[in-house]
């Protein structure tokens, strides 16, 4: 299965409810420090509801640490960038795919998005409009390789 990975979420109701998404689709989730929060902080807490014990969740403590892991299991790390990219339903997603998303505010920094094997994008109609929400984003690119895993040879 895919992974989802946080590089230095800010907003706890937001990583709340990807963990959410992440505990129904039974994907792995990992958070990369810093973070915006405690995992403690009451307010994502209460986006997971009651679903944190069906969160599997990995918390690396710097960048170099999450890219040692990644490396080590292998896969293509796959950077979510609002300007650029492929669009994310052209791509042909694996197993083993690990999906990064940057922060709310400023979204992947340049050196990050450098060491990607590739970024995709989820195109928006309205140009006014700078970025979908994270919980968001991560729940259509999730859905989309779900779907393509599932269903290898779709058009």
């Amino acid at each position: 299965m895919p992974h989802v990975v946080l590089l230095s979420p800010e907003i706890p109701p937001n990583t709340g409810n990807v963990a959410r998404t992440c505990a129904a689709m039974a994907v792995e989730l990992h958070l990369v420090d810093p973070l915006g929060f405690e995992l403690s902080d009451r307010t994502l807490r209460r986006a997971g509801l009651d679903y944190w014990p069906f969160v599997r969740l990995e918390r690396h403590g710097c960048w170099s640490a999450f890219e040692a892991v990644q490396k080590q299991r292998g896969g293509q790390l796959l950077g979510l960038t609002s300007r650029g990219g492929e669009t994310y339903h052209q791509h042909r997603f694996a197993a083993n795919d690990w999906l990064l998303f940057g922060k709310e505010t400023t979204g992947l920094p340049e050196d990050v998005k450098r060491n990607c094997d590739n970024l995709l994008t989820v195109p928006m109609a309205e140009p006014g409009v700078r970025c979908l929400n994270l919980s968001s984003a991560v729940a259509i690119v999730l859905s989309e390789a779900l779907r393509q895993l599932q269903n290898p040879l779709h058009d």
